[in-house]
């Protein structure tokens, strides 16, 4: 669906991918509700960002493991904008766990990442959908991660979450079709903030890869308004890792 003068609300939108994301579809005529859990000065940041760009934006606080404050979000986004017709599901956490410390991915461990990056998806789709078919067409894009591919990743309850993200996206595709698209990005290893002090790794990792580079959070941010865009696909993992996993 066309971008232009839509409501887009992307969840996790201070920083990374999220702040990307919130640019670029500002730029392509949105919208943008830009979440935040704790990152308030980061999400002011990017709405300060959109407005001098010329865009319309506003920052809103939820944490989208609690259905309540997700609720109460969508409530506040309609107040000023009136609709909610995208969304990018982007707010996902990890913990940094050696694949094979089976000891270490303790209960708690699963049950704060299931909450925010499966739980928290589905609470924001599930807040946001009855507001995309009244209007008879919505979008939602989720942001899951090579991990959820490949079963690696930081740690072993982080790559089964994204396992789940890429399986609620079908499901969900399934569940709200035909008004609605519910696709999947899920990029390898992106240059954020999370590399820094780890630059040496960095480059070891992008000398393994054919396109030798990390994706960026802008080469994200495209794809996934691109996806959004897109009225004849739904269902879809698309992965963005400049042939990390090939």
């Amino acid at each position: 669906m066309d971008i232009q003068d839509k409501t887009a609300l992307v969840t996790g939108g201070g920083t990374g991918i999220g702040r990307a994301v919130s640019l670029k579809l500002a730029e392509r005529g949105a919208s943008v509700a830009v979440n935040y859990s704790r990152s308030e000065a980061e999400a002011e940041e990017t709405v300060r960002m959109i407005a001098e760009r010329g865009g319309r934006a506003i920052a809103v606080q939820a944490d989208v493991s609690r259905d309540d404050e997700v609720r109460n979000m969508v409530e506040a986004i309609v107040r000023e904008f009136g609709t909610v017709d995208l969304l990018v599901n982007n707010a996902s956490i990890t913990r940094h766990i050696q694949l094979d410390d089976l000891e270490a991915a303790s209960d708690d461990v699963w049950d704060v990442l299931y909450a925010v990056n499966v739980k928290g998806m589905f609470h924001c789709a599930r807040a946001a959908a009855p507001l995309m078919k009244k209007n008879g067409r919505g979008a939602i894009v989720n942001v899951g991660s090579i991990a959820g591919l490949t079963g690696s990743g930081s740690s072993l309850p982080y790559a089964v979450s994204k396992a789940a993200v890429h399986g609620l996206t079908k499901s969900l595709a399934h569940a709200l079709a035909p008004e609605i698209t519910v696709s999947s990005v899920a990029p390898g290893a992106v240059a954020t903030r999370w590399w820094e002090g780890r630059e040496e790794k960095m480059m070891q990792l992008t000398r393994q890869m054919p396109l030798e580079r990390l994706a960026s959070p802008d080469d994200i941010a495209k794809l996934i308004c691109d996806v959004l865009e897109q009225e004849a696909m739904t269902g879809q993992i698309i992965t963005a890792d400049s042939g990390q996993t090939l």
